[in-house]
């Protein structure tokens, strides 16, 4: 009695030629000289095992005969040649695989790849081994990562983002930044702001000494502005009565002016007596400011 067996999971079974009597155990038609199926210690024909005995392969539904090689995992059995990746059709007799939903199998790198997190750009799967770029639980190939403007790659380079966007720092800057009055460069950091015009730093600065002026005093004289010493020494008028500039800055910030000259309101003062004339009546005789009275005393 010449045989072979499958051993394929819980349902091994042997098949062979029989040259002994025996009948089918289902159909009782004679074994002797034909094919036969042993199984569970029966012995039965090969059309009867097709049809009581034999596994149904996962794939295909159909019974897996006795001459078909058979494949088998967790209960489950295929036919060799319908034992195939789900996704690519690869053989995956011999290989690594994955059972997943639906009883299907996969081979490891079609899992991988169902697996892998999806580029927010391409919307393609990112896989082991790629560039990736990844902000608030979002993902990007690096190629994929580019600003929403000029669509030049970011990749691994600062962006700033704004709503669903994403911005380079040269776009941004552009668009967004507010400009320089002086040197109409967006201000991408600090700045101050006079008039309600924004400056840089190092823009809004002494027309004279070249000193930034953020944070000191200064005087505004058309377009052009002045530290206190720059607009002492440069611009400011000196004042008839002491001869000192009149800065607007501190004691005397009122300014008398009459014809060519100015004072401080507190040098505009009666040359006979000292009184002050500031908001008052004066009179100016040979070029020298009285009060009202004493012109007649002289």
């Amino acid at each position: 009695m010449a045989f072979h067996r499958h051993t394929g999971g819980p349902g091994s079974y042997t098949v062979g030629t029989m040259s002994e009597r025996f009948d089918c155990h289902y159909c009782r038609d004679p074994l002797q000289g034909k094919k036969y199926v042993q199984k569970e210690g029966r012995h039965c024909c090969v059309k009867c095992f097709e049809k009581f005995c034999a596994n149904t392969c996962t794939e295909c539904k159909k019974p897996i005969g006795a001459d078909s090689k058979e494949l088998h995992f967790k209960n489950r059995y295929w036919h060799d040649n319908c034992f195939r990746c789900f996704k690519c059709y690869t053989s995956l007799v011999n290989e690594p695989f994955m059972l997943r939903e639906n009883n299907k199998v996969w081979c490891s790198t079609c899992t991988a790849t169902a697996d892998a997190p999806r580029c927010k750009g391409c919307f393609k799967p990112i896989i082991a081994g790629d560039q990736n770029v990844e902000y608030k639980k979002m993902v990007w190939h690096k190629d994929c990562f580019t600003c929403s403007q000029c669509k030049q790659v970011i990749g691994s380079g600062s962006f700033f983002p704004k709503g669903d966007d994403f911005y380079c720092v040269s776009c941004h800057e552009h668009k967004f930044a507010k400009t320089c009055t002086k040197c109409k460069n967006p201000i991408t950091s600090g700045g101050l702001t006079y008039q309600e015009k924004p400056w840089h730093s190092e823009c809004f600065i002494c027309s004279n000494c070249k000193k930034q002026l953020g944070g000191k005093r200064f005087t505004a004289v058309e377009d052009d502005f002045y530290c206190v010493e720059c607009y002492k020494e440069c611009v400011a008028k000196k004042c008839a009565g002491c001869k000192n500039p009149i800065t607007g800055f501190g004691r005397g910030t009122s300014v008398v002016n009459y014809e060519d000259e100015s004072w401080h309101d507190y040098c505009f003062k009666c040359t006979k007596c000292a009184r002050g004339l500031a908001n008052k009546r004066f009179v100016c005789h040979n070029g020298k400011i009285y009060c009202a009275d004493c012109p007649q005393r002289l």
